[in-house]
């Protein structure tokens, strides 16, 4: 049996300035605990902003054979990305264009976003 591969795609908290990163370091560990709970491997592209970041997005998406691809809401839902938000489901489109898109309400819930894909 094939383990179903999953890649998260959200932003770096260690390399944004001015906040405490630790609660959401803290989350993203509870989160990729939960794909293991479900037998799922998940590999975690994380980036900053000021170092290439749809480089690295891309060198992640083909990297393995993803079934699906999580974005995170800090991509999403700030307003100041929407064009970096645009250009990573592009990239999604492009280097896994067979991956299924979906999204997280918060880094521990990631394995939920998946799985709606996965079933």
């Amino acid at each position: 049996m094939t383990v179903a591969r999953v890649l998260v795609i959200g932003l770096d908290p260690a390399k944004i300035e001015g906040w405490d990163p630790e609660p959401v370091q803290a989350a993203i560990a509870r989160g990729q605990a939960r794909f293991g709970d479900h037998g799922i491997e998940a590999d975690w592209c994380l980036v900053a902003l000021d170092e290439n970041p749809e480089g690295a997005v891309a060198e992640a998406l083909t990297r393995e054979d993803y079934v699906c691809v999580v974005i995170g809401g800090g991509i999403r839902k700030h307003e100041p990305l929407l064009e970096f938000f645009e250009r990573v489901i592009n990239l999604v489109r492009q280097h896994a264009p067979d991956a299924a898109i979906a999204f997280n309400s918060s880094p521990e819930d990631c394995a939920d976003a998946a799985l709606r894909w996965l079933r």
